[in-house]
């Protein structure tokens, strides 16, 4: 998964299509978001639970251990190293939704630029992503979130060879679940992501490389492949 995506619905949107049974705690606002290109370190929109309130925030994109002062934060995190692997130990017990309205790829298609394409699920609804991370109440500076991420088998390959692991809402609203266990979440990050039937993809104009345009043309296809 490349690291670009999209939050410009609003968050009640978002929150609708989890359809969770608990008091919002919003502090983002209720307009539309109209990030149509968010880049990683950038501060992001997130779902989680915390004493029975969910909790919709921005954090930022990218996550590492205090003790990994040699690189840089990740983004992205692997679904078959994430629950036993030293570096995302202590944030994977923090479970979290990182709701997106698609992401972008890119791929080498023999032209002069690498080839962007929009990835979205086909019914139109927010793709309701499995993250983790370390939050706080007060935001403070070490606050940060990853995305999983799991092989792209089926079609999307032929796009890029990693995607997130997205969810149902059904799945989504458990994954969120202080009831589920760790190793329950591990099954499910592995074997109950949605399939990539679900989603769709085409080509976009080769303006979101850059991080500082926005708009609406970033999200329409230049010709239908998906």
């Amino acid at each position: 998964m490349c690291g670009r995506l999209s939050q410009y619905h609003g968050i009640h949107d978002f929150v609708d299509a989890l359809s969770m049974p608990y008091p919002l705690l919003n502090s983002i606002g209720d307009q539309p978001l109209e990030r149509y290109n968010v880049a990683p370190t950038t501060r992001v929109v997130v779902l989680r639970l915390e004493e029975e309130k969910l909790h919709a925030d921005l954090v930022r994109w990218g996550w590492r251990p205090h003790w990994a002062k040699d690189r840089a934060a990740p983004i992205n995190a692997r679904v078959e190293k994430v629950a036993h692997g030293p570096f995302f130990r202590a944030i994977w017990p923090h479970r979290a939704i990182v709701p997106i309205d698609n992401w972008f790829e890119w791929v080498d298609e023999g032209g002069p630029k690498k080839q962007p394409y929009l990835i979205r699920r086909r019914d139109g609804q927010p793709s309701l992503c499995a993250g983790i991370g370390q939050f706080s109440t007060e935001h403070n500076e070490h606050d940060g979130f990853v995305i999983i991420t799991a092989d792209s088998v089926g079609g999307m390959v032929d796009v890029h060879d990693r995607r997130p692991v997205v969810w149902s809402p059904e799945l989504a609203r458990e994954w969120l679940a202080s009831s589920t266990s760790t190793e329950q979440a591990e099954q499910m990050a592995l074997n109950l992501g949605e399939t990539s039937e679900v989603f769709e993809w085409f080509r976009v104009n080769t303006e979101v490389g850059n991080v500082r345009n926005q708009g609406p043309n970033l999200i329409s296809p230049v010709d239908s492949v998906g």
